[in-house]
């Protein structure tokens, strides 16, 4: 008798080799779109006149107040360190407007390498959660297609630096989930609390992150207590019913394609929360202050130091001022929707007899007036399409918490014979809530705070909203409706057609004035 071919989980090589192609084709067109004309404006371009300036204060052994952890600060200037020893950089134009003599790729390029290697860590988040290459594309690809984190990669600024040790922070944590070894965890987890404190040591709200884990890790105990006290009380004569979380860890082969790693929540205990989860992150913060309280030897011992650094911090921000302090502070409930982004940069050129201003880019033909304008606003489409999927997501994880909660009723009901089956919940059901515990993490704390804030303090939450929305585009893309396929590829399709249409304003490439006012969809975008 012929024996059939045992069917397993994994899928073909060509598959697995063309997600690697895709995914180093998303590598190298980010690089490509952060690296090209980097040059272009020999200037300080918005908070360069901060970033900039503290760095080049740090290489020439300056104590400098800079109102935020230090991190970014070392990052920058050891940028700068590197970028001048290039040889394309001896000849490039400079300037002094940062305290040194500098190009302007020299403090730019690692933020461009460094916001370039932002969509694979997105695209291994979602990986981690549901090892599915499909969606890990999509993921990666979306969060490629955003025109906020192109522009924030192209300058000397700090939000790449938070955005990547918090993403560090998160792909440890599901790591130590996805280990079957103790000493791995134990790993893992530490490599975590490094990551989530490096985001905090770049600035204050990188805290989210962490946050995000706390949140999570809580709802996998809490869901864990509540089956184990139904098993407790359930009637004898009712059937068993498995809790959500914790179950035997499972080491057949494949056995990962089948399990969320959410669901092993409650093998990270008490030890692992205050050791790696508390103790090490606030190491890491610490020590990353240690550079810069050694700029003044003379001033108190260390530890008295670092405090009053804090208080000078936390009382810098209360002094910024509310929403009149900046004309482009917003209000933080309308990130999702980006209402009000922001002006980095706004050059006009009134002729083409005029001195071009900007390096290497020249002047139209034409005598009508020439624009430069950096805007840091995001993709359009991309932002409202996710904040939509963010809702859905909600009304998804609304719905299934209720019926766990009457499964939980069934369970403990004497007149109940048959229990559902539905207690545990599946790999969907854990990627949702991991999506809106951290989105939220990382965006409902910003409602106490009063002072001026920016749209790019969204550009955290903005990753688990650009995730959810992959989820969904990837749930339709599998679907066996042809509508659904399609309104998935058409999705992709607006999107990144929508960041093209806007990159002009992402690059700070020549404009019209007409072609400027036919992207500037709403009157708050000016």
């Amino acid at each position: 008798m012929m024996m059939s071919k045992p069917q397993t989980d994994k899928p073909p090589f060509y598959a697995k080799s063309w997600f690697w192609l895709g995914m180093g084709g998303i590598l190298f067109v980010s690089l490509a779109l952060r690296l090209w004309g980097l040059e272009r404006f020999n200037s300080l371009v918005f908070d360069e006149v901060y970033y900039a300036k503290f760095a080049s204060s740090f290489l020439k052994r300056e104590d400098i107040f800079t109102g935020h952890p230090p991190l970014s600060t070392y990052i920058v200037a050891f940028g700068i360190w590197l970028g001048e020893k290039f040889p394309w950089t001896q000849m490039a134009e400079k300037n002094g407007l940062a305290g040194l003599t500098l190009a302007p790729f020299s403090y730019r390029w690692l933020n461009a390498v460094t916001g370039a290697f932002i969509p694979l860590w997105v695209g291994a988040i979602a990986y981690l959660l549901t090892h599915r290459r499909s969606l890990s594309f999509i993921a990666a690809l979306l969060i490629a297609a955003d025109g906020l984190y192109l522009v924030e990669s192209r300058y000397a600024l700090n939000n790449v630096y938070l955005i990547t040790f918090g993403l560090w922070g998160q792909i440890f944590f599901l790591l130590a989930l996805s280990s079957a070894s103790a000493w791995k965890r134990w790993g893992c987890l530490a490599l975590a609390g490094i990551g989530f404190g490096a985001s905090a040591a770049i600035k204050w709200n990188g805290l989210g992150f962490l946050l995000g884990a706390y949140g999570v890790g809580a709802i996998g105990w809490v869901l864990h207590g509540v089956a184990q006290w139904t098993q407790a009380t359930a009637p004898s004569t009712a059937p068993s019913t498995a809790p959500p979380t914790a179950p035997p860890v499972d080491t057949t082969k494949n056995a990962s394609l089948r399990r969320s790693p959410l669901e092993n929540l409650t093998q990270i205990h008490l030890g692992h929360v205050i050791v790696c989860l508390a103790i090490v992150p606030a190491l890491t913060y610490v020590l990353s202050w240690l550079p810069y309280i050694q700029l003044n030897p003379d001033a108190n011992p260390p530890w008295i130091e670092f405090w009053n650094l804090q208080t000078q911090t936390l009382s810098y921000h209360e002094r910024v001022g509310g929403l009149s302090a900046h004309p482009y502070c917003s209000y933080w409930y309308t990130w999702p929707l980006m209402l009000r982004p922001i002006a980095y940069y706004y050059q006009v050129v009134q002729h083409n007899t005029q001195p071009n201003p900007i390096t290497g880019v020249p002047l139209p033909t034409s005598a009508e007036p020439t624009i430069y304008d950096v805007h840091a606003m995001g993709n359009p489409l991309l932002w409202w399409l996710s904040s939509a999927a963010i809702v859905v997501l909600i009304c998804f994880g609304v719905q299934r918490f209720w019926q766990w909660l009457i499964v939980l009723q069934g369970a403990t009901d004497p007149t109940v014979q048959v229990v559902p089956r539905s207690l545990r919940f599946g790999v969907r059901s854990w990627t949702v809530f991991y999506l809106l515990v951290n989105w939220g993490a990382n965006f409902f704390p910003w409602a106490r705070v009063s002072r001026c804030i920016f749209l790019y303090h969204y550009m955290p939450s903005l990753i688990f909203a650009v995730l959810a929305i992959a989820l969904l585009i990837d749930h339709w893309l599998h679907s066996p409706q042809s509508w659904r396929n399609f309104t998935a590829f058409a999705m992709i399709g607006l999107i990144v057609t929508a960041f093209i249409f806007w990159m002009p304003l992402y690059l700070g490439l020549p404009l019209s004035p007409e072609d400027l006012q036919l992207r500037r969809w709403l009157n708050s975008w000016v």
